[in-house]
């Protein structure tokens, strides 16, 4: 199998356009909104997702979206997006076929995306099965609780397909065969990181050889396929964005590039972005393989927003900084999952991400990552395989040797080559009063007399002039903030005697502007 060309950016779309018009859509607007975010962009390849447990074509095997429920569904959204297809198909049409005709249309490449064990049921237990009504629930679902994880995962996913279970295996490997079978695509994506809960607590790394053994009858079918017709059928997979965490769900990655099951290995977060993906353990593992590396970004970073600018301000600065360090690494390119979008929204990111020529001189945000949890509410347990050496939120205590955390930051920006307007360290700092004592050594240098300023979300007015949290902001020099590895330690010399309650270091952030 040849290498995969460079794609640039490789887009994910999650069929979200099917919604996007009322019914019946028309092919011309269905495809006009799938390709107005990619066209005249560095995008190279389009990952079409084509469902998740029903399938989106006639079959005689599989359950076609829309059938459990007669084609009566929950609610508007479901509604529209599923009848779009529906009506497709009722005139004989092909929304697969018009995807892939389209997109080689435009130069790019086009890939079926599976998704191996979505969940989006809404934390439904085994228990509502019976009286569930959802559109991707499907007969075979209903009739086999036992086949799903139940209380054995966290218990937002409980109705996840249990992948230890060979019948389970059976029919995701149908619906991934009959989707390569039936369309010319270019390849194949296997898409584990949506979402990554596949075998009971603590069984997964146990359980490995079950998903590698898919794997190779995946490799299998898709060198079949590009035997019979006399072109490449490339192979991707989305894994989690550390070799640890790829371990703790159950990816042996190490055996699935040993023995070339991939062509394209996407690590990424599970249920959003996740800004420190080890980019280059992954590289390192491919060393010696035809197997490019795009390490992907999803919709946003999970958990609260905070900083002075405006939230899609902070979004595309810090995904620039992040993309940047991935190419640095070694990436091949970058890959987007869950940009939702239409011919402008993301248009600023989708033609520079792609390429470090085109990073250059972009103002960027640097960030230490936060370890983040959702406890409760919706999507309770997502993130549990992400981030897993976050080094943010930490509280600050007083040490014996007057020592604090350290924070490893990878500056990816060349400033000699383009000198920025600004170069500022920041660090908010939640329930901090003056009179508490904060030491900040950067690289060894400690940095005095920091600029303070109270945080008031974002309020362009605020009535108080003081609030619960503060940023303490440092001048860098080029030479300060030159590409590379830079160490930040802050130590808690002394906190205010009448505060009871902890210090919180709740960001650490290096913001780069190229304009005043």
């Amino acid at each position: 199998m040849s290498t995969p060309p460079d794609y640039g950016i490789i887009y994910n779309w999650d069929g979200a356009p099917h919604g996007y018009s009322p019914v019946p859509q028309s092919m011309d607007a269905f495809l006009d909104k799938t390709y107005a975010p990619l066209e005249d962009t560095q995008v190279g390849a389009l990952f079409w997702c084509v469902g998740e447990h029903a399938t989106r074509w006639p079959s005689d095997a599989l359950e076609l979206v829309g059938d459990l429920h007669q084609r009566r569904y929950e609610n508007a959204a479901s509604y529209t997006h599923t009848e779009n297809i529906r009506r497709m198909l009722d005139q004989g049409e092909d929304p697969q076929q018009a995807v892939i005709d389209r997109g080689h249309e435009l130069n790019l490449h086009v890939y079926a995306s599976l998704r191996m064990n979505d969940n989006h049921f809404n934390g439904a237990q085994p228990s509502d099965l019976q009286t569930l009504h959802h559109t991707e629930l499907t007969q075979l679902r209903k009739d086999h609780p036992e086949w799903l994880l139940g209380e054995d995962t966290e218990e937002w996913f409980a109705l996840s397909w249990n992948m230890a279970i060979p019948q389970v295996r059976e029919n995701r490997f149908q619906h991934l065969r009959e989707v390569c079978q039936n369309y010319p695509w270019d390849g194949v994506e296997l898409d584990w990181q949506r979402h990554p809960f596949h075998f009971p607590t603590d069984y997964a790394y146990r359980l490995r050889y079950v998903l590698t053994d898919f794997m190779r009858a995946a490799r299998q079918l898709t060198d079949e396929l590009a035997q019979e017709r006399g072109r490449p059928f490339y192979l991707a997979a989305r894994v989690a964005g550390s070799i640890e965490g790829c371990h703790r769900i159950g990816y042996d990655v190490e055996t699935w590039v040993k023995e070339n099951l991939v062509d394209i290995l996407i690590p990424a977060g599970a249920a959003g972005t996740d800004p420190s993906i080890e980019v280059s353990a992954f590289r390192a593992l491919c060393a010696d393989r035809d197997i490019v590396l795009y390490p992907g970004f999803d919709g946003g970073v999970p958990g609260p927003a905070a900083g002075p600018e405006g939230e899609t301000a902070r979004h595309n600065m810090r995904t620039k900084a992040t993309a940047m360090q991935y190419h640095g690494q070694g990436a091949t390119g970058i890959y987007a999952f869950n940009w939702h979008a239409d011919r402008d929204s993301k248009r600023e990111l989708l033609t520079q991400v792609g390429a470090v020529q085109t990073l250059r001189r972009q103002d960027k945000l640097y960030n230490a990552t936060h370890r983040f949890r959702q406890h409760t509410g919706e999507w309770r347990g997502a993130y549990q395989h992400d981030r897993l050496r976050g080094t943010l939120p930490v509280p600050l205590y007083p040490t014996m040797q007057e020592t604090g955390p350290h924070f490893d930051l990878d500056l990816a920006d060349d400033l000699s080559a383009a000198p920025p307007a600004t170069i500022t360290l920041r660090l908010r700092l939640q329930d901090w009063v003056a009179g508490d004592e904060v030491r900040c050594c950067w690289d060894g240098e400690v940095l005095a007399d920091p600029a303070i300023s109270y945080c008031h979300g974002g309020d362009p007015q605020p009535i108080s002039d003081v609030s619960a949290a503060a940023w303490h902001s440092f001048a860098l020099t080029a030479d300060q903030a030159a590409r590379g590895h830079h160490r930040l330690e802050v130590v808690l010399l002394q906190r205010h005697p009448q505060l009871a309650c902890d210090l919180l270091l709740t960001d650490l952030e290096v913001l780069i502007r190229y304009k005043d």
